[in-house]
């Protein structure tokens, strides 16, 4: 359970001198008078702080911001050097690409990784988790039933 801030209850007695009415001297009332705030925390170059989220609020924030882009997610530099290493050691004959067949090939990579990430994330919160691990990943590839178990 969150915590949460209780106010301070304070017990008043009768004939106490905060319930007699008044002060004697004008101006000091307590319930009245604006309080001192404390200055906002500074670090060691006196720059004001940064703003701290709540665990989990960023993440939320991010999940939003990728679903609604349509930008590819992968780097496309170090995709495309893997997969010409890929097809040296599996096809040396191949030795050239088109721009079109790369950007297809990482699409398609990028909808399944999205996908398999999804079904992982089913299997670990139907076992009442909020941490994937490696076996929501087998589990995910064993029930969808795409490709090879590697």
């Amino acid at each position: 359970m969150a915590r949460s801030k209780h106010p301070v209850s304070r017990k008043r007695e009768i004939g106490s001198p905060s319930t007699a009415g008044p002060s004697s001297t004008p101006g000091t009332n307590t319930r009245t008078s604006p309080r001192k705030r404390a200055a906002p925390p500074e670090d060691s170059t006196g720059r004001k702080k940064a703003r701290r989220f709540r665990p989990g609020t960023v993440a939320l924030r991010e999940i939003r911001h990728y679903q609604k882009s349509i930008n590819l997610l992968i780097p496309a530099a170090p995709f495309i050097r893997t997969v010409r290493e890929i097809t040296g050691n599996l096809a040396p004959g191949i030795s050239r690409w088109t721009a079109e067949a790369l950007l297809a090939i990482q699409e398609a990579a990028e909808d399944f990784l999205v996908h398999l990430f999804e079904d992982a994330m089913l299997c670990a919160i139907h076992a009442r988790r909020v941490t994937l691990m490696k076996k929501d990943f087998e589990l995910a590839r064993r029930l969808g039933g795409k490709g090879q178990p590697w």
